[in-house]
Protein backbone atom coordinates (compact mmCIF):
# COMPACT_ATOMS: atom_id res chain seq x y z
CA UNK A 1 0.00 0.00 0.00
CA UNK A 2 1.05 3.39 -0.70
CA UNK A 3 0.79 6.01 1.91
CA UNK A 4 -0.21 9.66 1.02
CA UNK A 5 -0.83 12.39 3.81
CA UNK A 6 -2.58 15.21 2.47
CA UNK A 7 -3.31 18.86 4.33
CA UNK A 8 -5.88 21.46 3.02
CA UNK A 9 -6.77 24.44 4.57
CA UNK A 10 -9.23 26.86 3.54
CA UNK A 11 -10.36 30.07 4.80
CA UNK A 12 -13.93 31.21 4.50
CA UNK A 13 -15.79 34.32 5.11
CA UNK A 14 -18.23 32.63 7.56
CA UNK A 15 -18.88 32.09 10.69
CA UNK A 16 -17.42 28.76 12.26
CA UNK A 17 -20.91 27.37 12.94
CA UNK A 18 -21.91 27.83 9.51
CA UNK A 19 -19.36 26.05 8.05
CA UNK A 20 -19.60 23.67 10.80
CA UNK A 21 -23.05 22.72 9.69
CA UNK A 22 -22.05 22.33 6.45
CA UNK A 23 -19.23 19.89 6.77
CA UNK A 24 -21.36 17.83 9.23
CA UNK A 25 -24.05 17.48 7.17
CA UNK A 26 -22.11 15.42 4.66
CA UNK A 27 -24.48 13.47 3.10
CA UNK A 28 -25.60 16.50 1.07
CA UNK A 29 -22.05 17.13 -0.09
CA UNK A 30 -23.00 15.44 -3.93
CA UNK A 31 -25.30 18.56 -3.93
CA UNK A 32 -22.92 20.96 -3.99
CA UNK A 33 -19.44 19.28 -4.01
CA UNK A 34 -18.45 18.27 -7.64
CA UNK A 35 -16.50 15.13 -7.21
CA UNK A 36 -18.46 13.60 -4.47
CA UNK A 37 -20.87 11.44 -6.56
CA UNK A 38 -22.53 9.85 -3.39
CA UNK A 39 -22.89 9.11 0.19
CA UNK A 40 -24.92 6.06 1.16
CA UNK A 41 -25.40 5.39 4.77
CA UNK A 42 -24.23 1.85 5.65
CA UNK A 43 -24.78 0.06 9.13
CA UNK A 44 -22.87 2.57 11.19
CA UNK A 45 -20.60 4.34 8.44
CA UNK A 46 -21.64 5.82 5.06
CA UNK A 47 -20.15 5.16 2.07
CA UNK A 48 -18.48 7.56 -0.16
CA UNK A 49 -17.85 7.34 -3.65
CA UNK A 50 -15.67 10.55 -5.04
CA UNK A 51 -14.98 11.26 -8.75
CA UNK A 52 -11.78 12.54 -10.06
CA UNK A 53 -9.96 15.17 -12.62
CA UNK A 54 -8.04 11.65 -13.61
CA UNK A 55 -11.53 10.02 -14.27
CA UNK A 56 -11.21 7.13 -12.13
CA UNK A 57 -13.21 6.49 -8.84
CA UNK A 58 -13.08 6.31 -5.09
CA UNK A 59 -15.56 4.76 -2.97
CA UNK A 60 -14.63 3.89 0.87
CA UNK A 61 -16.82 3.94 3.91
CA UNK A 62 -16.30 6.06 6.50
CA UNK A 63 -17.74 6.68 10.11
CA UNK A 64 -16.75 9.56 12.67
CA UNK A 65 -14.70 8.27 15.53
CA UNK A 66 -14.18 11.73 17.40
CA UNK A 67 -16.18 14.68 16.90
CA UNK A 68 -16.21 18.01 19.10
CA UNK A 69 -18.99 20.78 17.86
CA UNK A 70 -17.99 22.88 16.28
CA UNK A 71 -14.69 22.60 16.22
CA UNK A 72 -13.57 19.17 15.07
CA UNK A 73 -14.56 15.84 12.97
CA UNK A 74 -12.12 13.02 12.71
CA UNK A 75 -13.29 10.07 10.19
CA UNK A 76 -11.71 6.44 9.66
CA UNK A 77 -12.02 5.49 6.08
CA UNK A 78 -11.84 1.74 4.76
CA UNK A 79 -12.08 0.59 1.21
CA UNK A 80 -10.35 1.88 -1.91
CA UNK A 81 -8.46 3.98 0.57
CA UNK A 82 -7.99 3.12 4.33
CA UNK A 83 -7.40 5.62 6.75
CA UNK A 84 -8.26 9.03 8.88
CA UNK A 85 -9.14 12.22 8.08
CA UNK A 86 -9.46 14.66 9.95
CA UNK A 87 -11.22 18.34 10.39
CA UNK A 88 -10.22 21.34 11.96
CA UNK A 89 -12.21 24.43 12.28
CA UNK A 90 -10.65 27.71 14.06
CA UNK A 91 -12.73 30.72 14.13
CA UNK A 92 -10.39 33.53 13.20
CA UNK A 93 -10.37 37.48 12.45
CA UNK A 94 -11.45 37.08 8.72
CA UNK A 95 -14.34 34.05 9.39
CA UNK A 96 -13.22 30.11 9.26
CA UNK A 97 -10.00 28.67 9.09
CA UNK A 98 -10.80 24.97 8.13
CA UNK A 99 -8.32 22.27 7.79
CA UNK A 100 -8.45 19.26 6.29
CA UNK A 101 -5.86 16.40 7.10
CA UNK A 102 -6.19 13.15 5.21
CA UNK A 103 -3.39 10.39 6.04
CA UNK A 104 -4.64 7.18 3.86
CA UNK A 105 -2.68 4.05 2.07
CA UNK A 106 -4.15 3.12 -1.44
CA UNK A 107 -5.51 0.03 -1.62
CA UNK A 108 -6.37 -0.51 -5.49
CA UNK A 109 -3.74 -2.61 -7.10
CA UNK A 110 -3.29 -0.43 -9.50
CA UNK A 111 -2.47 2.31 -7.68
CA UNK A 112 0.41 0.81 -5.48
CA UNK A 113 1.76 -0.80 -8.84
CA UNK A 114 2.33 2.17 -10.30
CA UNK A 115 2.52 4.50 -7.46
CA UNK A 116 6.36 5.53 -7.85
CA UNK A 117 5.15 6.70 -11.22
CA UNK A 118 2.03 8.33 -10.82
CA UNK A 119 2.08 9.72 -7.19
CA UNK A 120 3.04 13.27 -8.77
CA UNK A 121 -0.40 12.69 -11.09
CA UNK A 122 -2.18 11.79 -7.34
CA UNK A 123 -1.07 14.31 -5.46
CA UNK A 124 -2.32 16.88 -8.16
CA UNK A 125 -5.77 14.92 -8.58
CA UNK A 126 -6.76 15.18 -4.95
CA UNK A 127 -5.62 18.68 -4.60
CA UNK A 128 -8.05 19.84 -7.36
CA UNK A 129 -10.71 18.12 -5.72
CA UNK A 130 -10.03 20.15 -2.39
CA UNK A 131 -9.57 23.33 -4.11
CA UNK A 132 -12.98 22.50 -5.74
CA UNK A 133 -14.36 21.76 -2.58
CA UNK A 134 -13.63 25.06 -0.31
CA UNK A 135 -14.80 27.09 -3.75
CA UNK A 136 -17.87 24.97 -3.57
CA UNK A 137 -18.16 25.28 0.35
CA UNK A 138 -18.01 29.27 -0.11
CA UNK A 139 -20.67 29.67 -2.52
CA UNK A 140 -23.16 27.24 -0.99
CA UNK A 141 -22.51 29.67 2.26
CA UNK A 142 -22.57 32.70 -0.18
CA UNK A 143 -19.27 33.39 1.58
CA UNK A 144 -15.94 34.39 0.43
CA UNK A 145 -13.12 31.83 0.26
CA UNK A 146 -10.36 34.25 0.63
CA UNK A 147 -7.40 31.32 0.78
CA UNK A 148 -6.99 27.91 -0.41
CA UNK A 149 -3.80 25.83 -0.02
CA UNK A 150 -3.35 22.08 -0.46
CA UNK A 151 -0.34 20.22 0.35
CA UNK A 152 1.73 17.06 0.79
CA UNK A 153 3.46 16.11 3.88
CA UNK A 154 5.48 13.11 4.14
Amino acid sequence: MTKYNFITTWIIEAPREKVWSAIINYPTWPSWWKYVKSVIPVQESHRFTWTTPLLYQLAFDSQITRIEPPKLMELVAKGDVDGIGLWELESVETGTLVRYTWTVETTKLWMNILALLIRPLMEWNHNVIMQEGGEALARLLDAKLISAQAGNKF
